[in-house]
């Protein structure tokens, strides 16, 4: 178990929001064993089936709140979607997005991919998560398994700067083309400029005082 501190990891900003000096614990979720109960056995029991390659791809089974998450590797992620999309009994049909995660903490880790899944057919949820480096922060997009991908790939490389190889056009989709750095990173520094008010000048989040 660790702890984040203030600001969660940014330096050199100012503490603007006035919780600089809350602590929060960090706890970390390992493999969890069989049985994992609900209908998530039977997800894993056919995933497996189906995909011959099963122990390779998969880091580790979390079953945590009520939610089955399969950790994937990036090489792998593409050939489980399929499985999961086209196994009749598994019938995975939508992808309600990308959602990406900063974990400074990580090492060699650092930035998660999350994918929620749906199957209609099977009237069951589970989750996808894929972690990559920093510094090589490249996964296989999915727009061509589930096309509804396109526009969250994309916003989660504008704001996580994870990089979708493959995607038909990975553009910002938020900020600017020229803007630097990826807003919702925990090492992004609070910035911003001044707003004017009914007459009054409110300054950026990084000028006013520091409630430290």
């Amino acid at each position: 178990m660790s702890q984040d501190q203030g600001l969660f990891g940014v330096h050199g900003t100012g503490d603007t929001s006035g919780f600089g000096g809350l602590v929060r614990s960090a706890i970390s979720v390992g493999s969890a064993e069989r049985p994992y109960g609900s209908y998530f056995d039977d997800v894993a029991d056919e995933l497996e089936r189906a995909y011959p390659d099963f122990n390779d791809a998969i880091e580790r089974i979390v079953v945590d709140r009520g939610e089955l998450t399969l950790h994937i590797k990036a090489a792998k992620l593409q050939e489980v979607a399929l499985k999961l999309r086209d196994t009749p009994s598994l019938r995975f049909e939508m992808c309600m997005g990308v959602s990406g995660v900063h974990y400074p903490e990580d090492s060699g880790r650092e930035l998660h991919a999350v994918y929620p899944l749906l199957s209609l057919t099977h009237n069951r949820r589970i989750r996808l998560e894929v972690s990559v480096p920093q510094n090589h922060p490249h996964i296989p997009t999915l727009v061509e398994v589930w096309g509804g991908n396109n526009w969250h790939e994309r916003e989660t490389f504008d704001m996580f700067g994870i990089i979708f190889d493959g995607h038909p056009g990975l553009t910002r989709i938020l900020m600017p083309d020229d803007w630097p750095g990826h807003p919702q990173r925990k090492d992004y520094p609070l910035g911003g400029i001044p707003i004017e008010y009914k007459g009054a000048t409110v300054p950026a989040p990084s000028e006013r005082r520091s409630y430290r």
